[in-house]
């Protein structure tokens, strides 16, 4: 229900006519915001009466502009009845149109997605990834589908979105298309950034999914412990494609790269950093925040190795990598012949920098964030939280610095 509806006719001054009359207007005002709509009547500005809402005098003409002005007020009001008894969402342009007889441009919800989709594809490489498009054009399908799957329709005003349609959308993601809770989240929060954009350009008068919280839980970040890392480091295979598949794996633990960095990464990205040391100098895809990686002995020799290779000298790229999916069904087979039990894939070379490489070693948060590429330090901090391993080795340099200071006296005194 609307809070306010105000009617004002009011004299349109600027619009003064040749013969010295001015046009009355009628203002509609709900919820504070306005709209304007010509009378269509002209009158001297000397005879009108602001405060009694009418035109003073007792000539045939006047008395014919007064009853003119009470009939379009009382079609106002007729006007908002109808629109209320309708379900309509009203605001003072859509009450404007239904007087004017002018059809509101329905907005319908898989158009603006796909049209979102559509400029964020021209985007790509203007800092949106590839992947982004992709997320979002997998947002836009599932919800085509729900639609058919709930309303039997094709799609949707943007105004019949509420709370409850949110909800409907991700008990369907669950039950219907058995998406996990974390995957859900992120198609509810796409579509959440699309509906914000429909508030932002005035097509929504607030936020229908606004109460709406998202679900989700903390996902468990595989990584390689040292002893994992030590064993595939001093793996060596009979098969040349692991051995291979293995150095970009190891490069990725000693530099954090996420495979689309490393993939894109030219030999030029190699500089000389502020300690006279080289460091990678690159952005990442995903978010275009910068990235800048001091290169540690073992993944300077891995760059060092394949230096020559055709692929690096034809392509300007840094080292020769194979397809996501080559690089991830080889790293199951490194596994099993490793003894690692864990899902191996090429994700688990940035966990592994970010815990076992780095901070376990005692390198501040704030510059293992910075080396990531994390806009947030609150992104990093969840690898600090497993870090189990990080508290013992803590707590054992405490305990034997106390076990020195109180000597084996007060040891004895409190076992007695």
């Amino acid at each position: 229900m609307n809070k306010t509806f105000t009617l004002l006719y009011f004299l349109k001054k600027g619009k003064l006519q040749s013969d010295g009359t001015v046009p009355i207007y009628l203002r509609l005002t709900i919820d504070g915001k306005r709209a304007d709509i010509s009378s269509k009547r002209y009158i001297d500005p000397k005879k009108w009466n602001a405060k009694a809402q009418k035109v003073d005098g007792k000539s045939e003409e006047t008395r014919s502009v007064n009853v003119y002005l009470k009939t379009l007020e009382q079609q106002v009001y007729d006007a908002h009845r109808e629109l209320l008894d309708a379900g309509k969402h009203i605001t003072a342009e859509t009450l404007k149109n239904k007087l004017t007889g002018v059809e509101e441009k329905q907005r319908l919800l898989v158009q603006i997605m796909e049209q979102h989709n559509k400029n964020l594809e021209a985007l790509i490489g203007k800092g949106y990834s590839r992947a982004t498009w992709v997320k979002y054009t997998t947002t836009s399908r599932h919800v085509k589908d729900f639609l058919k799957w709930k309303f039997n329709l094709a799609d949707i005003s943007i105004k019949d979105l509420s709370f409850e349609f949110a909800s409907d959308f991700e008990f369907y993601l669950k039950s219907q298309k058995s998406i996990d809770i974390n995957t859900n989240a992120k198609y509810i929060k796409n579509l959440k950034k699309i509906v914000k954009e429909c508030v932002a350009k005035g097509w929504l008068e607030k936020d229908p999914f606004m109460s709406f919280k998202l679900k989700a839980k903390a996902s468990d970040r595989t990584f390689l412990t040292q002893h994992e890392l030590d064993l595939l480091e001093n793996k060596q295979f009979t098969i040349e494609r692991l051995n291979h598949i293995k150095d970009i794996f190891l490069f990725s633990c000693y530099t954090g790269l996420a495979y689309i960095d490393l993939a894109n990464l030219k030999s030029y990205q190699i500089s000389i950093g502020i300690d006279g040391e080289k460091w990678i100098f690159t952005s990442r895809q995903k978010s275009d925040e910068p990235s800048h990686v001091p290169l540690l002995p073992t993944a300077m020799a891995i760059i060092e190795k394949y230096a020559a290779h055709p692929k690096v000298l034809n392509s300007g790229k840094l080292l020769p990598i194979p397809s996501n999916q080559k690089v991830n069904s080889y790293l199951k087979e490194i596994a099993d012949v490793c003894g690692i039990t864990k899902e191996l894939t090429f994700h688990v070379a940035r966990h592994t920098f970010a815990t076992t490489v780095t901070l376990t070693n005692g390198v501040p948060i704030e510059s293992v964030s910075k080396m990531l590429g994390h806009k947030k330090l609150q992104t990093t901090q969840i690898y600090a939280k497993i870090l189990d391993k990080r508290v013992s080795d803590d707590m054992k340099v405490l305990r034997t610095k106390l076990t020195k200071e109180d000597g084996s006296d007060h040891l004895k005194a409190i076992t007695g």
